[in-house]
């Protein structure tokens, strides 16, 4: 399958936006493929961190273990599956820009058909993981949004 890939400008920080993203339990907060996700190994995200989670998309859901392959401090990640009924990396990188962050994901993976009838499903795996990519990127952008209006919210001192 060919890779997809969304951007997102989100009204945060960039260290705030890494600071949520790289935490394996948001994941299925905002990204609607994502049934569940845990980091397993200690420590702030660095090459080498590691990953379990389970995944559904159009009507395919498997388990995954991925792994940490680059990582650098509110710029850029990049992981691999290590365990996986079907392989991907994902790539993201983190810009600064005026009105906060551009967050952009790239996902590269294999079909895991082949033949007449991967040939006839890829194009429709790639429309819907491009779709369910883009709308996971508008979500984590809501929600980060929602915590920054809670937060402020929540600094309001209704004692009076």
């Amino acid at each position: 399958m060919p890779a997809v890939e969304a951007s997102v400008v989100i009204a945060r920080p960039v260290g705030d936006v890494w600071k949520y993203r790289t935490k394996a339990d948001n994941l299925p907060d905002w990204a609607s493929v994502i049934d569940r996700a845990t980091q397993i190994t200690d420590g702030p995200v660095a090459v080498g961190t590691q990953w379990r989670g389970a995944i559904g998309l159009v009507g395919i859901g498997f388990t995954w273990l991925v792994e940490f392959t680059h990582c650098e401090l509110n710029k850029a990640t990049e992981f691999t599956s290590v365990e996986s009924k079907l392989a991907f990396t994902c790539s993201t990188t983190f810009e600064e820009v005026d009105g906060g962050t551009r967050f952009t994901c790239r996902v590269e993976s294999e079909t895991g058909f082949g033949g007449l009838f991967g040939k006839l499903t890829g194009p429709i795996a790639a429309k819907a993981s491009s779709r369910a990519l883009r709308a996971s990127l508008e979500n984590l952008a809501d929600v980060l949004s929602r915590r920054r209006r809670i937060r402020a919210h929540q600094a309001i001192d209704f004692s009076a």
